[in-house]
């Protein structure tokens, strides 16, 4: 790279040494994050047990923890870029282990909520802070694509390592040490990244924070959040569900609006409004919401009809984390400098919905290794090889100042994402199924019968939910197709155009026009 590249992008000095040590750190930091989403999960039954939490409760802990998350995401990324991404790493580390100790040591569901607002708190300062020191420390192209693989293979699968993980510690020890897990997890990687990443000088964007945006953007991602997850338990109907939603709207668009005429907005607009990253946003959270869904359904079909443990269970999806990790480390990183982004982000996905279209096939007698297994890997192949080039995407091209809040937007559109994906596709599930048990029960005779007939009746909610998610994916892949314009590193097009421009006519990608 040329001085005027180096210049250019912020980076002073010549890659730091240490940069792949402090990678073992970062994906660690960001292992123990994805864990903590699928952990949750596995042990939320025994939890609500012990703490007797209503049915009608429980569903905030997980709710706690995603309003809190997904609302202070873009605010998180906001004080990475203010305080500096190592300072915020750590923190964020430091934050997530304390709020871990209070759950696991819960004693009432108050303090179980709380606990979990505070993991999203920390998890939101945590998260593009992470993904952002990638974006500054790897600034080589073939560097940067070996290192986005690593992460993108961490994001894709680290949610069914959490499955294993969960059902390990949730049938042989207690459901509190899916919270005490994250205490080693966060000491390692805190206290590997305080000795070991140097934070390339320059990147900084020290302009006063922007509170309205910071207000309006918290307010405007809580109530989305929140309107979706209402959805799933209340319906879609519900006065408050559709209240949610419109005001979510109208904060939204007030906060594109504020952020458009303030002189340091919170976001940018011109991270948002550049072509590639609009479109990788947009595929990444598409792609998100069929993905979200069809894990929690896996689970179900998996403990519920075909009657595996926890822990049985979580090895099942053994073959979408190997399939993640192959597409993203082997296949999305050798090719990622030899093709336009577009050609694995596209593909990837295509071949993802190809996997989940073997899903659709499901029944209550579906073998194992006829039907779930290739659809899982193809799945989990497609995913990774689309998820490795839109994690570096979204971040390469953007100014150091910025690239906090860029990677924000990565987490929000993947948070975001999630929480429409679980609710909208168990919505079409939950009717699917209750429609099947209506049009068949009356034909059963038996107690058996009838059963069998329930059963039927999920397996038909889950493939008709899954069908929806096969076109999201198609959707996600042609949005990628049409909308990600980027040449590969050292030859196609570079677009844009300001300062910047020759440090990534380097890297042949696109930069935000100012």
């Amino acid at each position: 790279m040329s001085q005027s590249a180096v210049k250019a992008s912020g980076v002073t000095d010549a890659p730091d040494a240490g940069r792949w040590k402090a990678l073992v750190f970062i994906a660690l930091a960001q292992l123990m994050v994805v864990l903590d989403a699928t952990i949750v999960n596995i042990a939320l039954p025994s939890a609500q047990q012990d703490l007797g939490i209503s049915d009608g409760n429980r569903q905030w802990v997980v709710t706690a923890y995603a309003l809190a998350f997904g609302g202070l995401l873009l605010f998180g990324g906001r004080i990475a870029d203010l305080w500096g991404r190592k300072r915020t790493f750590v923190t964020g580390l430091a934050g997530f282990a304390v709020a871990s100790a209070l759950g696991g040591a819960a004693t009432n569901e108050a303090m179980m909520f709380g606990s979990r607002a505070l993991q999203g708190v920390f998890g939101a300062l945590l998260a593009p802070a992470a993904l952002s020191l990638l974006a500054v420390m790897f600034t080589d192209a073939k560097e940067r694509a070996k290192a986005f693989g690593i992460y993108g293979a961490i994001a894709g699968g680290g949610g069914a390592v959490g499955l294993i993980l969960g059902g390990f510690l949730t049938e042989y020890l207690n459901w509190r040490w899916t919270f005490f897990v994250n205490i080693p997890f966060a000491i390692v990687a805190a206290a590997g990244a305080y000795l070991v990443i140097r934070e390339p000088k320059g990147g900084r964007n020290r302009s006063p924070l922007d509170i309205p945006g910071v207000i309006l953007s918290t307010l405007g991602l809580v109530a989305l959040v929140y309107g979706f997850t209402r959805a799933e338990s209340n319906g879609w109907s519900d006065a408050v569900t559709i209240g949610m939603f419109v005001g979510s709207a109208v904060l939204l668009l007030t906060f594109v609006i504020v952020e458009s005429r303030v002189k340091a907005p919170l976001l940018p607009l011109r991270v948002i409004t550049e072509r590639n990253r609009g479109g990788i946003y947009l595929s990444l959270g598409l792609a998100i919401i069929a993905m979200f869904g069809l894990f929690l359904f896996l689970t179900y079909y998996l403990q519920i009809v075909k009657g595996y443990t926890p822990v049985k269970t979580g090895f099942a999806f053994l073959p979408m984390i190997a399939g993640m990790i192959t597409g993203s480390t082997q296949i999305g990183t050798r090719l990622m400098t030899r093709v336009a982004p577009r050609l694995l982000m596209g593909p990837g996905f295509l071949v993802a919905a190809v996997g989940m279209l073997f899903l659709t096939q499901l029944e209550v007698d579906t073998s194992y290794a006829g039907v779930l297994l290739p659809g899982m890997l193809l799945l989990g192949l497609g995913m990774g090889t689309a998820f490795m080039p839109a994690m570096s995407m979204a971040t390469m091209g953007v100014e150091p100042r910025d690239a906090g809040v860029a990677s924000a937007m990565v987490n929000t559109s993947q948070q975001v994402g999630g929480a429409i994906g679980t609710a909208l596709l168990n919505t079409i599930a939950a009717s699917a199924t209750t429609s099947y048990i209506a049009d068949h029960i009356g034909g059963a005779a038996s107690r058996s019968q009838q059963q069998l007939v329930q059963l039927e009746g999920q397996v038909q909610g889950y493939t008709s939910a899954i069908w929806f998610a096969v076109g999201i994916l198609v959707v996600a892949a042609a949005i990628a197709l049409t909308f990600v314009n980027a040449g590969r590193p050292g030859g196609g097009a570079v677009t844009g155009s300001g300062a910047g421009d020759e440090a990534e006519d380097e890297l042949r990608v696109p930069v935000v026009a100012h």
